[in-house]
C-alpha cells in the first residue's frame, strides 16, 4: 500500500485533466477576424483569466510531480513507471497549453495594437479628406487677383 498514491493524488489528477481539457477546448475555438476593439479586449480578458487559472492549478501539478517522485522511490519499477508515464503526459499537455496561451495573448495584443493604429490612421485620413473637401468647394479667386491665386496654389 505504500507504493500506491494517496486518494488526493487521484482527485488532483482528475481535477487537472478536466481543467486542461476545458482550457484546450477554449483555446481551440476558431479565431475569427475581428474588427471591433471591444471584442478583442474581451477575448484578451478571457485569455488573461485562463492564464491566472493556469497559475492557480500549478500547485496541484507540483503536488503530482512530488507525489510521483515519492512513489517511485517506494514502488516497484512497473508501478513507478506507470505513474511516471501518466505525469509525463499531463506535463506535456500542460506545457503545450501554457505555450499556446502565451502565444495567443501575444498575437492578440499585437493585432489590437495594429487595429488601434489603423483606426487612428483612418480617423486622421477622414479629417484630412473633410478639410480637402472644404478646400475644393471654396470659390476660386478672380483671374486678376494674383495674390489670391498664389495663396490658393500654395494651399494646393
Amino acid at each position: 500500500f505504500d507504493s500506491l498514491p494517496p486518494a488526493r493524488y487521484r482527485d488532483t489528477v482528475s481535477t487537472i485533466l478536466v481543467w486542461i481539457q476545458q482550457s484546450e477546448t477554449k483555446l481551440s475555438m476558431p479565431q475569427v477576424a475581428v474588427a471591433e476593439y471591444e471584442t478583442m479586449e474581451q477575448r484578451l480578458r478571457e485569455l488573461k483569466a485562463l492564464q491566472s487559472s493556469l497559475q492557480e492549478q500549478q500547485k496541484g501539478l507540483n503536488y503530482l510531480s512530488t507525489t510521483v517522485e515519492d512513489m517511485s522511490r517506494k514502488a516497484p519499477a512497473e508501478v513507478s513507471q506507470r505513474y511516471r508515464s501518466e505525469i509525463e503526459v499531463i506535463l506535456g499537455r500542460w506545457k503545450k497549453l501554457s505555450a499556446q496561451l502565451v502565444e495567443h495573448c501575444q498575437k492578440l495584443e499585437e493585432l489590437m495594437t495594429k487595429l488601434q493604429r489603423f483606426q487612428n490612421d483612418t480617423k486622421t485620413l477622414k479629417k484630412w479628406m473633410a478639410e480637402v473637401d472644404v478646400f475644393l468647394k471654396e470659390e476660386w479667386p478672380a483671374l486678376g487677383d494674383s495674390e489670391a491665386l498664389e495663396k490658393q496654389l500654395e494651399q494646393c
